[in-house]
């Protein structure tokens, strides 16, 4: 079960990243986090924004609405999108 909280239409996750994957996807569920695969490596910014641009495209908001807000510079991520609720979060883990 992935942790998170929620405040309206603003969800708070976290997330587990697995940079330099063979291609960017959600892998599932992974000690209570979100598991993203990324396919950029962690450098310069660049696995974090393709991180945004993923976890945007899985939960069909605008990329503008995913924030990293702890861990930019970590495997271990806290992930807050707006326009969203734990029921969308919880079909995306199901239909990993």
């Amino acid at each position: 079960m992935i942790r998170y909280s929620q405040h309206g239409r603003t969800l708070t996750f976290a997330v587990r990243v697995a940079p330099r994957a063979s291609r960017s996807e959600i892998s599932g569920e992974h000690d209570g986090a979100l598991r993203v695969r990324i396919a950029a490596p962690p450098v310069d910014g660049a696995a974090n924004r393709e991180l945004t641009r993923v976890i945007a495209r899985a939960l069909k908001v605008p990329q503008n609405a995913v924030e990293i807000i702890a861990g930019p510079n970590s495997k271990n991520k806290t992930v807050r999108v707006q326009g969203v609720d734990a029921a969308t979060l919880e079909r995306l883990i199901q239909s990993q």
